[in-house]
């Protein structure tokens, strides 16, 4: 815990003295003090109810924040959610960047979901890059198989009485990005006929790999729901160019209701904003992941729902 804590510290203080503004820095300085909080586990049942998935609860400190919360399903990459470094796994050996960004929904008023679906079958320590390539499992397929855990999400969280039912949101990282973007599709393998009412608000897909999603959902790709796409064009696990090109042909298709934004980061590597050394050492990472974090926050406020209002401070 110790280690996370000091990589999240380390991260902030990266962000303050050589990104932000001065008129920003007030905004995120807490991130160098705050004190973790452990996430609550929770489990429910997988759509096929052989699984019983893993959840981490990250909750807003209820006395700042009161009455019903908005929520994001949050979908790990593909090392997994949990530190590399773990011995055992549950919530005391999440990392860093799972923590982190647990961390900063709860602090702007939302529940926080992680799901475990690599863990849950068994496959705690996630997977090496480059082995994308049909060699893994099929249980844990981000196209076919994590959308449904993604809802089973969504539904675990509207059964919540502290949860407005309308501004629940989804966000993920990698192979989670991938799962964001077939969960999102207008026809989605996770649910029927799904409307930015019946499914997700609003979605945000980072550094994802978007060939597997053109290849099962053809092009133009469609969403159902608005849609944030971030990406450096640096980017050297997944490709940069099959992304643009994906969310190219979905602006030009012109659809009534599909609603993707894209945003590219120039010189911005893959896990842009995973709070270590090695990537906070780039200037290009550290500026992606401060804007990341400013338009993730402002891109899900705008779509809280009118009828569960985001109550204030």
């Amino acid at each position: 815990m110790n280690t996370l804590l000091f990589s999240i510290r380390s991260i902030a203080i990266l962000f303050i003295s050589l990104v932000l503004p001065l008129a920003s820095r007030a905004q995120l300085s807490d991130l160098s003090d705050y004190v973790v909080p452990v996430p609550t586990t929770v489990t429910f049942d997988s759509a096929d109810a052989k699984v019983k998935l893993i959840g981490f609860l990250y909750l807003p400190d209820a006395k700042v924040w009161s009455g019903p919360r908005p929520a994001v399903v949050m979908l790990h990459g593909r090392s997994g959610v949990y530190s590399a470094t773990a011995r055992h796994y549950d919530a005391t050996t999440l990392a860093a960047r799972t923590t982190l960004w647990g961390k900063f929904w709860a602090e702007r008023g939302y529940i926080g979901l992680y799901v475990d679906t690599f863990g849950a079958r068994g496959y705690f320590k996630g997977f090496e890059a480059g082995t994308n390539n049909g060699s893994r499992p099929r249980e844990i397929n981000e196209i076919s198989v994590r959308p449904h855990d993604a809802y089973r999400g969504l539904k675990y969280l509207r059964e919540r009485s502290d949860v407005q039912k309308r501004s629940v949101f989804l966000q993920g990282w990698s192979n989670g990005g991938s799962a964001v973007l077939s969960s999102m599709s207008h026809d989605t393998v996770g649910m029927a006929m799904p409307t930015a009412q019946t499914g997700f608000r609003a979605a945000i897909a980072l550094y994802p790999a978007c060939t597997p999603v053109t290849k099962y959902y053809g092009t133009p790709y469609r969403t159902y729901a608005p849609l944030l796409l971030l990406i450096g064009t640096e980017d050297e696990e997944v490709s940069y160019s099959n992304c643009e090109k994906l969310a190219e042909a979905s602006r030009h298709a012109r659809i009534a209701g599909n609603n993707l934004d894209f945003v590219r980061y120039p010189g911005a590597q893959h896990s842009y904003d995973s709070p270590g050394a090695k990537r906070q050492a780039v200037a290009a990472n550290v500026e992606a992941t401060v804007d990341t974090l400013r338009r993730a926050e402002a891109f899900f406020k705008q779509f809280l729902s009118p009828v569960d209002p985001m109550p204030h401070k």
